[in-house]
């Protein structure tokens, strides 16, 4: 979906522009997004797997939900949407846990230049696994796989091709702020 999203400059400040998330990708604009990482108090981690169709990193496993903050949306407003669009979850900004802001840039095919802040929390799925409902245009499969198996996949990036390439450092974050809670 192309929704209209806010533009920031290249210091994480709101410019007060906004614009087609498509025409923020061409013109390589930065902005808002969040990434939204569920596990369970058995230590396992919810992965979702890209949809086939999506224009970057189809196919491949990621964070559990992401997404884009919408033009006038708080990143911690937007993550509540996002979670709610993607796996069908109801929860409130008070069970999301804000663990850091990335600032990232990635060159895609076709001309897709993301500049991102991208804004990560942790939740705790007190849900059944059974009770998600994967967004059909977005996710093709959800998993839980235990941390120590998302660790050993990711911190050394040992299966390139089958995670999104966040990097060894962002993933080994995860891993860490995980177990700190279990």
């Amino acid at each position: 979906m192309d929704e209209r999203i806010d533009i920031w400059d290249a210091d994480g400040n709101p410019t007060g522009k906004t614009a087609l998330k498509s025409e923020a990708h061409r013109e390589g604009w930065y902005h808002p997004t969040v990434h939204v990482w569920f596990y369970t108090s058995d230590g396992r981690v919810l992965l979702q797997r890209r949809a086939e169709d999506k224009a970057t990193d189809p196919g491949v496993w990621d964070v559990s939900v992401a997404g884009h903050v919408g033009a006038g949306e708080s990143p911690l407003e937007g993550a509540v949407r996002e979670i709610r669009e993607e796996i069908g979850l109801e929860v409130s900004a008070d069970q999301l846990i804000p663990i850091t802001i990335v600032k990232d840039s990635r060159d895609h095919p076709g001309g897709i230049r993301d500049r991102e802040f991208r804004h990560v929390y942790l939740c705790r799925l007190s849900q059944p696994f059974g009770a998600l409902t994967p967004q059909q245009s977005e996710v093709a499969e959800l998993r839980l796989i235990p941390l120590l198996q998302f660790a050993e996949e990711t911190w050394g990036l040992a299966r390139p091709g089958e995670y999104v390439p966040h990097g060894a450092q962002y993933y080994s974050r995860i891993v860490k702020e995980v177990k700190k809670r279990l």
